[in-house]
């Protein structure tokens, strides 16, 4: 529990389903106390929310320090994929590393059968399989996030918001006079919520930015940057250097320190090399699927195969900003069928093997 409006309400359902209701809430990070963070997750603050939506429904309430675990599983991995000049997506990490991972740990402790979440996915039964689908509001599906799960750990879930949107769970709050009904909604990471990655990144860095030069797409030196930290493929803006036309970062030197700024046709994709991979037991490669290389990404018709160290995406057609870091997940409609990390995007004009996506 998070002491907002989703993982309340999901609790306010299931006990009016007539389950026995623990809440729990791992303290992973803290704040500053300035009052200049007003959206929090999972901090001191967050435990005092959750408790007070706990006592309003009557049910007991736990508070786990998994601050340790959060930051090596998570912050420490983000602050070195960026210095890499990879893009991180620590919500994966954090699901798979921390909060799903404990929360069934202590549900053995505390004698419970099930962990509930405040998710927007869904869990569907099929022939003695536990499937994983995206949740019915397309604005605030997570099934991206969860995609490395495996089925015994999908068996064990339970997220009853999967069938809503989020005005209905928010109207449902406020009805039941939650506390923390009229709590906000961040839309940044819960350990930055001011957005400034680079900040965040460079506090923690130990010396070990690399200042470099930033060349256009000819090799030219054309800037100067502070650090490989402060760059993304496939940002546009904040570049620091001014073109006198479209340019976008499409590679990242992180060993030379070197940012390469060129035009939107070199961050067209063919493919992707991917790491890490996870795929649900009835799924087998090679895959005619679609492919989401981004939380909110627009799927992408493709081929998945076999490859040296995990797989091998092949595009249906060209993709804008494939970038390492980020996972790519395979879904067949809202099905996901499992995904990878991002290492490499293939930028080749031919290759050996086509997608042969099937109509």
């Amino acid at each position: 529990m998070s002491g907002g409006v989703d993982s309340s309400v999901a609790a306010a359902r299931l006990l009016s389903q007539g389950f026995d209701v623990v809440g729990v809430t791992l303290h992973l990070w803290d704040y500053p106390d300035d009052g200049s963070v007003k959206s929090r997750c999972c901090a001191p603050e967050d435990i005092h929310d959750a408790r007070r939506v706990a006592d309003a429904l009557g049910f007991p309430h736990y508070a786990f320090d998994r601050r340790e675990l959060f930051q090596r599983e998570v912050i420490d991995p983000f602050v070195d994929g960026y210095l890499a000049g990879e893009t991180p997506s620590p919500c994966v990490r954090c699901n798979r590393g921390v909060k799903i991972k404990e929360l069934l740990q202590l549900a053995d402790r505390l004698d419970a059968s099930r962990v509930a979440t405040g998710h927007y996915a869904r869990l569907v039964p099929r022939e003695g399989r536990t499937e994983l689908h995206r949740g019915r509001d397309a604005g605030k599906d997570q099934s991206y996030f969860l995609h490395m799960l495996p089925e015994s750990t999908l068996a064990r879930l339970c997220f009853p918001l999967g069938d809503s949107d989020k005005g209905e769970v928010r109207a449902e709050a406020l009805r039941l006079d939650l506390p923390g009904a009229q709590k906000g909604e961040s839309q940044e990471l819960c350990f930055v919520p001011t957005g400034r990655y680079d900040t965040f990144v460079g506090e923690r860095a130990n010396e070990r930015l690399r200042p470099g030069p930033i060349v256009d797409e000819s090799g030219k030196v054309v800037g100067q940057h502070a650090g490989v930290h402060r760059f993304t493929v496939g940002q546009r803006r904040n570049l620091g250097v001014a073109l006198g036309k479209p340019s976008y970062v499409v590679s990242i030197d992180a060993d030379a320190g070197r940012i390469e700024l060129g035009p939107v046709e070199k961050l067209m994709a063919t493919g992707a090399e991917l790491a890490e991979v996870s795929l649900a037991s009835d799924v087998t490669l090679p895959l005619d699927c679609e492919v989401q290389v981004r939380y909110r990404g627009t799927p992408l018709r493709a081929r998945v195969v076999k490859a040296a160290g995990g797989a091998r995406v092949l595009f249906e057609k060209p993709v804008q900003a494939v970038v390492p870091g980020q996972f790519a997940v395979l879904y067949a409609g809202d099905r996901v069928l499992g995904g990878g990390l991002i290492r490499r995007a293939e930028q080749e004009t031919s290759r050996a093997e086509p997608p042969g996506v099937s109509p």
